[in-house]
């Protein structure tokens, strides 16, 4: 009985999306077609952008639109497809370092700074290429930026499942597989980054080579004494659910530890708020009927 509810309920609930569908395909006839349309036009100036990139990253220009720092960057931003991220890294800082100029020489044409036009058109090209030639940097270092913190979030959460895999009787290598594959959607930068170590681990590297990039990336000393520790484990066997159980308690100190430090940081902002805005709403109340009293007491002795 309860198997004949369960079908009955599905096959409900796929009527009523299939009738939305339709709802909206009458709705709105030929959305579907032109936002696939748009989707196709999109992919296909993206991989015309990714085209001319990868042939302005080559050479001695591309040593120079493409920096080594800028490739670190790159490849701590987490893109599935690297190569394909440096070509559109070095598509966007040629096109911003010759846009970014001829805007601003068209908005700043009728301004005189200084010595006249002349300045001004200087100024205008070493500002428009000096921002041109660092913003996409800098969104990329945002980007790696929100990575880090990530991992700071996901590392106590990784730190138990792997002590919890390891409990069950699994090795480090069913532990990290079965991380990698089944828990993307919870912990997604580490999942990534975990990925890349096991498939460098897969083609030959030793596992303290496989996690250099955790090690040496993130520049988080907690994910770095994980890292060593599953290599040391892989090399020299051991138990690792004792460690772990540990470290795990450490963590979670460390996280209160720290949420304790900004609800203070939190108590004296808001103190300073509270000042600049209920203080003189108070003042008002509490003493503004004693300064009528008194300026209408002066009025009088003024007018006597």
């Amino acid at each position: 009985e309860t198997m004949v509810r369960q079908e009955k309920s599905k096959e409900q609930i796929e009527e009523v999306l299939h009738n939305r569908e339709n709802v909206n395909l009458l709705t709105f006839p030929g959305a579907k077609e032109a936002v696939n349309e748009e989707h196709q036009r999109l992919e296909s100036a993206v991989v015309k952008a990714a085209a001319l990139g990868s042939r302005l990253g080559q050479g001695r220009f591309g040593d120079v639109l493409l920096a080594e720092e800028d490739k670190a960057y790159l490849e701590l931003g987490g893109f599935e497809d690297y190569s394909k991220a440096k070509a559109l890294f070095s598509f966007a800082r040629a096109v911003l370092c010759i846009g970014l100029p001829v805007i601003l020489l068209f908005v700043a044409a009728p301004v005189k700074i200084m010595g006249g036009h002349l300045m001004t058109y200087v100024l205008s090209i070493f500002f428009g290429f000096a921002l041109g030639w660092m913003l996409p940097k800098w969104v990329l270092m945002n980007r790696v930026n929100k990575r880090k913190k990530a991992v700071d979030d996901e590392l106590p959460l990784l730190v138990d499942l792997l002590r919890l895999l390891q409990g069950v009787g699994m090795s480090m290598d069913q532990s990290l597989y079965i991380i990698v594959k089944e828990f993307k959607a919870v912990f997604p930068v580490l999942c990534m980054e975990l990925e890349v170590a096991v498939e460098q681990y897969n083609r030959g590297m030793s596992r303290e080579q496989s996690m250099d990039r955790m090690i040496n990336g993130m520049d988080n000393d907690d994910l770095t004494a994980i890292c060593h520790l599953i290599a040391q484990v892989d090399k020299h066997g051991g138990a690792v659910q004792e460690p772990l159980t540990r470290f795990s308690e450490r963590l979670r100190e460390q996280r209160r530890s720290g949420l304790k430090e900004k609800i203070g940081k939190l108590t004296v902002k808001m103190t300073g708020v509270m000042v600049l805005t209920l203080l003189p709403a108070l003042m008002i109340v509490t003493a503004g009927s004693g300064f009528i009293a008194v300026f209408r007491g002066l009025s009088r002795m003024g007018g006597g």
